[in-house]
């Protein structure tokens, strides 16, 4: 039992979610505060945060992976887990908040930041996650909180339930009233709200308020209904169970006010949290899980932490993990705990072990991945979650700046990737690149200091390169001949070839034409193997493509002629062949769908047009009012930096697909400047 005799829930873990820069580490640091984990609350802005801990996110001042902190608060356990707000590390909460029992959505009277808001709204709508609204900055607010409440319901398809109203004075929120418990409270700075009598004037407005509250609240409960057309006041505690349960339900978006910055309202969201929030119970039901079987966690996020090893943030869904349990991941990977620890932030505190609810790193669990169920017995339990990685939309080609580094770099990349799914590494031997793809610049530059901080991998960036290619426009022919005397056997191989275009996308043909044994049959295999290795590179420096070659004519020698004889005499004959057949560049295309708000649709067309792009249509985004997709083709080398344009024109929202549609012809200025930079 808690303190005050109600049935605790267990430890709870709760996401802190929202824009970037709507203030949720800021937040968390004044939970910490309220709850007496840390004497004083740090700022991001100083570089004292418990939060933001890592030099890359020091940095850069912004949160770039979860900061996890478990406190206690009135006698219960809470785990806090701040998520990235940056478009470019949202994925990180898709691993998070589902096995968290509710979220916490850090928002402010910012329309320019409702689309971000929406796209967060979204994810916990579509994951079906409790969630609360904390309107922060009310301190700087300038407009009165149910305009505020309309622009943010925008960004909602749950109705937001306003539970708090400021007090104002001389224009500045100085206080609340609590619209459930009908109190007035004075904020105090980095202390609890102090309970006043009402001031005079506020009634009207607070039972205006109040009214609306609980009219929102009657939609679910025919009781209460009845109550309020009678005109009868309805019992406290009937509010409160109303309030959990249409929480519970996703029926309703409790919204509270507050300044993270001042600490002002933090002890009510505390206690909402408290009374109001899921516990296990009710998040293993929405996850499916049986509350009968083996110990079963979640890996929410993997740190690799140098010399503390690997350490798997995970949330125990059922029974009790113990330290030196064997556990079997839902991919098969089976692994010792090496530790238990509770965190706050970077600073851990080791536990003997972790009961249900509880919210911890697991130590050295190697054969675990972000993502992984697992369950402390010798049966592979079945996946939790299945949340896929985002598309990529931004990639680097990365080269070691010391070559005896090479080894440790795939060992890096290996290590930052298993941290971040988001993340994907390609190998591109035939154009001499490793490359790294991820959510735009920031999120890549961060990937890159890991390397050089946490692994001491120092890396190089550039563009990647484009897989140009080139084909012919003529017919052409060309005879090939190698001869070559050495002493003993010689080498002799002949061969006349015709070449021809094909239509684009046909690939490469190659037949022969041979009559009278001219070229014997065994060597007609080794003639399209010497015209497959000389398209390798044609005449402008890059791969040939679509093209027929038939080989017509040739001859031998019965001592002489060999298989590498007929290779060479076929690359001869082709690469006389491919200049006269008048060869052009081709470049690849890419099929693109560009999602922005619709107030930004012109910036987005004029990107398209402006890098060589093609309109093919737009369309509204099905179920997102106010979004828009652009269907556009776009050629590759004009695909680069195109997502760090868009987000600069839509507050950091827009995004876009692509695949590989066609290559096309590249001829005038830019065929000239692939050519001159090729050579």
């Amino acid at each position: 039992m808690a303190p005050n005799g109600r049935l605790a829930a267990g430890p709870r873990c709760i996401a802190i979610v929202g824009p970037f820069q709507s203030g949720k580490t800021t937040l968390l640091e004044a939970i910490l505060e309220r709850t007496g984990a840390v004497s004083r609350a740090g700022r991001v802005a100083s570089g004292d945060s418990v939060g933001d801990a890592s030099a890359e996110a020091r940095a850069h001042a912004m949160s770039i992976e979860p900061n996890v902190a478990t406190v206690n608060f009135l006698g219960e356990s809470l785990t806090f887990v701040d998520c990235p707000g940056s478009t470019e590390f949202l994925h990180e909460m898709r691993n998070i908040t589902p096995v968290c029992d509710a979220a916490i959505v850090v928002c402010e009277a910012d329309e320019r930041k409702v689309p971000a808001l929406e796209i967060i709204l979204r994810e916990l709508e579509e994951a079906d996650i409790p969630r609360f609204l904390f309107i922060n900055k009310i301190d700087t607010a300038t407009q009165r909180i149910r305009e505020t409440l309309a622009i943010l319901q925008e960004a909602s398809r749950t109705p937001l339930l306003l539970r708090q109203i400021p007090l104002w004075k001389d224009g500045i929120a100085v206080g609340f009233i609590d619209l459930a418990l009908e109190r007035a409270f004075i904020y105090r700075e980095h202390a609890p709200s102090e309970v006043v009598d009402l001031p005079e004037g506020e009634l009207p407005r607070e039972k205006e308020a109040r009214f609306a509250m609980l009219e929102r609240l009657a939609d679910y409960d025919d009781e209460l209904m009845e109550e309020l057309i009678s005109e009868i006041e309805p019992p406290r505690d009937q509010i409160f169970d109303d309030l959990s349960k249409e929480l519970r339900e996703r029926h309703v978006v409790p919204a509270l006010i507050g300044s993270a910055e001042r600490g002002n309202g933090v002890t009510r969201l505390l206690k909402a949290l408290r009374h109001e929030a899921p516990g296990l119970t009710q998040t293993r039901a929405r996850l499916g899980i049986s509350e009968e079987g083996a110990p079963l966690a979640q890996a929410m996020k993997t740190l690799h932490q140098g010399q503390g090893g690997k350490l798997s943030l995970a949330r125990v869904m059922r029974g009790t993990f113990r330290e030196g349990d064997t556990v079997v991941g839902s991919r098969g990977g089976e692994s010792r705990i090496g530790s238990l620890l509770t965190m706050i932030g970077t600073t851990t505190t080791r536990k003997g072990e972790a009961v249900a609810g509880d919210t911890v790193g697991f130590g050295r669990l190697d054969g675990i991945a972000t993502g992984d169920s697992f369950a402390a017995n010798k049966t592979r339990p079945e996946a939790i979650l299945s949340v896929a990685p985002p598309e990529p939309v931004y990639a680097m080609a990365l080269k070691v700046k010391d070559r005896k580094d090479d080894v440790r770099l795939s060992s890096a990349l290996a290590k930052i990737t298993e941290e971040d799914p988001s993340l994907v590494v390609e190998t591109r031997p035939e154009m001499g690149e490793i490359r790294l793809h991820g959510q735009g610049e920031m999120h890549l530059r961060v990937a890159v200091e890991k390397l050089a901080s946490r692994f001491q991998v120092g890396v190089e960036t550039a563009k990647p390169k484009v897989a140009y290619c080139e084909t012919i426009k003529l017919p052409a022919a060309a005879r090939g001949r190698h001869r070559k005397q050495t002493g003993g056997h010689g080498q002799f191989g002949d061969v006349m070839i015709e070449i021809k275009p094909l239509p684009r996308g046909e690939g490469f043909a190659f037949q022969d034409q041979i009559t009278g044994g001219v070229v014997p049959r065994q060597y007609i295999p080794s003639v399209e193997t010497g015209v497959r290795d000389a398209l390798k590179c044609g005449p402008l420096g890059f791969p040939v493509v679509d093209l027929a070659v038939t080989l017509t004519d040739g001859s031998y020698h019965t001592v002489d002629s060999s298989d590498a004889a007929f290779q060479a005499a076929a690359r001869l004959a082709l690469a006389e062949a491919l200049p006269k057949a008048k060869p052009v560049l081709l470049e690849p295309v890419l099929s693109v769908e560009i999602t922005i708000p619709s107030e930004a649709l012109s910036k987005a067309t004029a990107l398209v047009t402006g890098r060589r792009g093609q309109i093919l249509g737009y369309d509204e985004r099905p179920g997102w009012n106010g979004w828009q997709v652009l269907s556009a083709s776009i050629p590759e080398s004009e695909i680069g930096d195109l997502i760090v344009e868009l987000r600069s024109a839509t507050a950091g929202v827009g995004t876009f697909s692509t695949r590989f549609d066609h290559m096309a012809e590249l001829s005038g200025r830019p065929a000239e400047m692939v050519l001159q930079k090729a050579h």
